[in-house]
């Protein structure tokens, strides 16, 4: 794609497009971002704080804009679309709130006297490279933690979403962020390449597919830039047994359901042990099939278009395919008839190797369910798959869950609740899910210098 443009995925209809970053736009975006960590780097903790509760602040307060910008871009209810703002602004306030905690020389004790601590201290401009399905949510989990380090932000947001780009570079800009500090730039690949290699560049932080994941840290790799991917996921759901069958299907349809199943760490396969499975399949057939799917402006919708018409049909093919090959579509099945990007919620049971729905990430509003023997072959189908982000394993003793979270090759595992992000936790994967950790406090410091500071016969 040569433009940035939105495409409203419930209509099809097109804005104005948004022209790429020419050669002079970059290089005054990597000089900007570089004099302006010069500066931002020197500013107090508590002033870099204010400002992040500055951001939060504009958030709230231009949620209704932002929500309605981002329905018209990937087909995200409004009322949803708040829900993420909100989260935004929880994410700039957990930073702020713990900054001076965060940022405290860690000392080290030594049993020769002298003194010894780790300093935690900024590293220079960092490239985010961010996906359509969280537009704003994405570049928190980013933006807060460096910005509150110490480091500026240049920021490559994904081409369906130049509303959505533009609204945060003004929004930081109005919160009293320098120039340069956070930078919008509409690059394609071969741009991204060349900024990664630019030597202003310290760090490079992207969401996205397995495909740009390995493009980016092969970049990075060859300029020695840190990395941090957060990548796809097949996250299991394994419900072991239950004592409360309708919360256990509420926690199955929130869990696969939301964003419209556009989620890394939704839960995607569904793995159920044999004496729950049949109770399970026609109580969240039901529930699935009764999600209201409709207009994203509208408040009453819980579920609006795929992000465009090239994801509908991706997503249609999977499905077609394990229909093709002897699946069961117990509801759903295939795309909503009518203009938009619209699919059924769906939910398929006898998905069997050799089918895509086996093997592949759905990235949509399509459940798996699988039966299974008992925990040994629930482990082992959970473990079945190249990603390896996140699982929720659920009991009525939640000691029986707790005894699987050791085998589970996942970086994240949810006890009696769907996977889920929260400002003070930590989120991110093993295996081909990526590597590296954001939010809470692990995610101050992927881009920061933990500097060693030992000071000769002096004690703590």
């Amino acid at each position: 794609m040569s433009d940035y443009q939105l495409t409203n995925p419930a209509t099809g209809e097109s804005g104005e497009p948004h022209p790429l970053a020419g050669a002079q736009d970059v290089e005054d975006a990597l000089s900007s971002a570089l004099t302006a960590f010069g500066t931002w780097r020197r500013t107090t903790v508590a002033e870099r704080a204010a400002l992040l509760r500055r951001v939060a602040g504009l958030h709230e307060e231009r949620a209704p804009e932002l929500a309605f910008t981002m329905a018209a871009e990937m087909g995200k209810p409004v009322r949803s679309g708040r829900g993420e703002i909100r989260f935004c602004a929880e994410i700039y306030r957990y930073y702020a709130d713990h900054a001076e905690e965060f940022l405290a020389d860690e000392e080290l004790p030594r049993a020769d006297g002298s003194s010894a601590r780790l300093r935690t201290s900024p590293i220079g401009p960092i490239l985010g490279i961010m996906p359509w399905n969280y537009p704003y949510y994405q570049v928190a989990r980013l933006a807060a933690p460096n910005l509150l380090l110490g480091n500026t932000i240049l920021l490559k947001h994904a081409p369906q979403c130049p509303g959505s780009a533009l609204g945060l570079e003004r929004l930081f800009a109005d919160a009293g962020l320098p120039h340069g500090g956070y930078t919008n730039l509409f690059l394609d690949n071969s741009q991204v390449a060349s900024v990664i290699g630019d030597p202003r560049v310290q760090g490079v932080s992207l969401t996205g597919s397995e495909r740009a994941g390995a493009a980016v840290a092969e970049a990075a790799g060859r300029h020695l830039k840190k990395v941090v991917l957060e990548l796809g996921g097949s996250d299991p759901f394994i419900a072991l047994d239950t004592d409360d069958l309708d919360a256990l299907v509420d926690e199955a349809v929130v869990g696969r359901m939301g964003n419209c199943g556009q989620a890394c760490n939704a839960a995607k396969r569904f793995i159920v042990t044999e004496p729950l499975y049949d109770a399970f399949v026609e109580r969240f057939t039901a529930a699935v099939a009764a999600i209201r799917v409709g207009d994203p402006f509208d408040e009453d919708t819980t579920m609006g278009p795929l992000s465009s018409t090239a994801a509908r049909e991706t997503v249609a093919a999977q499905v077609a395919d394990a229909l093709d090959k002897g699946a069961v579509a117990e509801t759903g099945g295939g795309p909503l008839p009518g203009p938009g990007a619209y699919f059924r919620p769906t939910v398929l049971t006898g998905v069997v190797p050799g089918m895509r729905a086996w093997d592949e990430e759905i990235f949509g509003p399509v459940a798996v369910v699988h039966r299974v023997a008992d925990r040994a072959e629930a482990v082992r189908l959970a473990n079945d798959t190249a990603y390896g982000l996140s699982a929720s394993v659920h009991a009525a003793d939640p000691a029986d869950a707790l005894a699987l979270v050791d085998l589970l090759d996942v970086g994240m595992v949810y006890v009696n609740e769907s996977p889920s992000s929260a400002a003070d936790l930590p989120f991110g994967g093993v295996k081909r899910s990526g590597f590296g950790r954001e939010l809470g406090r692990l995610g101050l410091f992927e881009f920061a210098n933990r500097k060693l500071v030992k000071v000769k016969g002096q004690g703590s």
